[in-house]
C-alpha cells in the first residue's frame, strides 16, 4: 500500500554543529520528526516536519491514565553509504502488540516502515560513522485527547523522532538483583513496551546505583527468585558451555535483539535454551565455576557485558570478559553496517533517492 507522506523541510540543518565523537546521551535530536494523527477511527495526515514542541492540552489522557507506548530502533550506514534499518517490521508488529494490551489502536505496519524510511532518508547525515554508533529512532504513540475519565481515548498521536547515539555501555556492568520492588507480573503489562513500565523502574534503579550498581536485575513478582530481565535489556547466561535466557512468560519483553542473538548463537553452534532460571542457579554456577559469562541484549545497549551481580547477601563475580558476547556483538554490528553478508535477511536498505 502506498502512503502519501507530506514533507516539510527545515531551511538549514544543524547537523554541522554536532561532534559525533562526543554525543550527549539522549539530548541531541535531528532536524525533523514524523507525525500521524488518529481521529474518527482512522490514522490521518502522515507527515514529516521540523522537530518542534507539540501543543498538549493539560487534560491529555496520556498524562493522567498512561496510554503511552514506544519502540526503540537504530539506523546505520553500510559500506556503500546506504542508510539501513534493522528488522523494522518486527518493531512495527511489537508496537501493535503493545497497543492492543494498552487499549490503543493499531498503527498500519506498512506506514510505520515507510515513515521510518522517509525520515531516515531525510536525516541520513545524522547517522554517526563510528563503530558501535547509530541513529537511534524512537517511534511512540500516546493519547492526546483532552478528557478526564477512565476509558480508552479516541484521539492519539504517533510520532517518530531520531537522536544520534554512541555506544551505550563502554565497560562491563554490575547488576543488583531486586527483591522488594517488581517490574512485572503475569497478566500485567510486562510484555508491552509501555511507558509506565519504565516509570515504575526509576526509583529501584536509582537505589541500585546508590549501592554501586548500573542496572536492576528483575526477579519474579511472587517468589523473587526467577530471573526476568534487566532494566533496559533481556539477559543471557553461559553456564557449562550452554546459553540460557529466561522464558517469555508474559512478564518479559519480546526483545528484537534478543531473538536475533538467539539466532546468531545457534548459527555459531551453541545450544540455547529458553527456560525459567533462578538467581540461586546462577549463584551455584558461580560457586562451582560453571558460570562462564553473561550479557544483556537490547536496541539501545546492543550487547552489554555483565561483570557482577549483587544480592542482599553477596556479590557474584560473573566474568571480567565476555568472549562470546563480544563475538556476537561484532557480528551484529557487521551485519548492520554491511561488513559481512546478511544471511538472515534482517536489513532493510533505504534508497538514497528517497532523500
Amino acid at each position: 500500500m502506498s502512503h502519501n507522506i507530506h514533507i516539510t523541510k527545515i531551511n538549514e540543518s544543524k547537523v554541522s554543529t554536532i561532534d559525533f565523537n562526543n554525543i550527549p546521551l539522549g539530548t541531541t535530536f535531528t532536524d525533523h520528526m514524523f507525525i500521524c494523527d488518529y481521529e474518527n477511527g482512522a490514522w490521518t495526515n502522515p507527515r514529516i516536519e521540523p522537530l518542534e514542541l507539540i501543543p498538549t492540552h493539560p487534560a491529555a489522557m496520556a498524562l493522567h491514565y498512561g496510554q503511552a507506548i514506544f519502540e526503540g530502533m537504530k539506523a546505520t550506514i553500510d559500506t556503500d553509504g546506504n542508510p539501513m534499518l534493522f528488522r523494522p517490521s518486527k518493531n512495527a508488529a511489537r508496537l501493535n502488540f503493545s497497543a492492543d494490551r494498552m487499549g490503543m489502536p493499531d498503527f498500519p505496519e506498512d506506514l510505520f516502515v515507510e515513515g521510518l524510511k522517509q525520515l531516515v532518508a531525510l536525516e541520513q547525515n545524522w547517522i554517526p560513522p563510528m563503530d558501535g554508533s547509530a541513529l537511534y529512532l524512537r517511534p511512540f504513540m500516546y493519547a492526546d485527547e483532552p478528557f478526564i475519565g477512565m476509558r480508552a481515548a479516541t484521539h492519539y498521536k504517533f510520532i517518530i523522532m531520531a537522536s544520534p547515539s554512541g555506544p551505550f555501555f563502554s565497560k562491563p556492568i554490575k547488576l543488583y538483583a531486586e527483591t522488594k520492588y517488581i517490574r512485572a507480573a503475569n497478566g500485567g503489562t510486562g510484555e508491552a513496551k509501555a511507558a509506565g513500565n519504565y516509570a515504575a523502574a526509576i526509583r529501584p534503579t536509582e537505589l541500585a546505583k546508590a549501592k554501586g550498581y548500573d542496572q536492576v536485575l528483575w526477579l519474579d513478582a511472587i517468589e523473587h527468585k526467577y530471573i526476568q530481565e534487566v532494566g533496559t535489556m533481556n539477559i543471557f547466561f553461559k553456564i557449562d558451555g550452554k546459553f540460557i535466557t529466561p522464558l517469555r512468560d508474559g512478564s518479559i519483553l519480546d526483545g528484537i535483539t534478543r531473538m536475533s542473538v538467539i539466532d546468531i548463537l545457534k548459527h555459531k553452534g551453541y545450544e540455547v535454551t529458553e527456560r525459567p532460571i533462578t538467581i540461586d542457579e546462577v549463584i551455584e554456577a558461580s560457586k562451582n565455576n560453571t558460570l562462564e559469562e553473561a550479557f544483556g541484549t537490547g536496541t539501545a545497549v546492543g550487547i552489554a557485558y555483565i561483570q557482577e551481580i549483587g544480592t542482599q547477601n553477596e556479590r557474584i563475580h560473573v566474568s571480567d570478559k565476555s568472549p562470546v558476547g563480544l563475538e556476537v556483538n561484532d557480528m551484529l554490528n557487521d551485519i548492520k553496517t554491511g561488513k559481512i553478508e546478511d544471511t538472515f535477511n534482517w536489513m532493510v536498505k533505504i534508497g538514497k533517492e528517497l532523500a
